[in-house]
């Protein structure tokens, strides 16, 4: 059986770092590039893993919330490396908002497109480490909070 408090401390993390990134989007205005996009998919899974271990119970949901966390804060920490120039990123870091536009509409000056969002920039940081940085570190935060859920109260 895994233990409420902390079953909902860890859901509702992950919860709280998906608002915070959509309210980075829609609030402050910062659009979202190819794998933060895939960060939040994860956030997601693990929110609603929390609310089907929270009302069915049963011990191994806490095993697939922090699979779900360990997952985020890989992807986080393959974005911090892409961002720091320690690899290369994806194809799709830079074109993803072009897709599905021809040469002339890429041409045209008077056209209302969107600039590509790069994963290799940073558009914010906190005590020099990027959001993609911070998800990692708080997604390994919330996979102890997930293991520590599955241990008998």
């Amino acid at each position: 059986m895994t233990r409420p408090p902390l079953t909902l401390l860890a859901a509702g993390g992950s919860a709280a770092l998906l608002l915070g990134a959509f309210a980075f989007q829609y609030i402050g205005g910062m659009s979202p590039c190819t794998l933060c996009i895939w960060q939040r998919w994860p956030h997601a899974a693990a929110v609603l893993i929390g609310v089907l271990a929270l009302t069915i119970g049963g011990r191994y949901w806490g095993y697939l919330g922090a699979l779900s966390a360990a997952t985020t804060a890989g992807i986080g920490m393959f974005h911090t490396g892409v961002e720091r120039g320690w690899w290369e990123g994806l194809a799709s870091c830079s074109a993803g908002s072009i897709k599905g536009l021809s040469v002339a509409e890429l041409l045209d000056p008077t056209a209302n497109v969107a600039a590509p969002v790069r994963c290799d920039a940073v558009p914010w940081e906190m005590f020099t480490l990027s959001m993609a940085s911070w998800n990692m570190i708080l997604s390994l935060v919330l996979v102890a909070l997930w293991l520590s859920s599955v241990r008998r109260a």
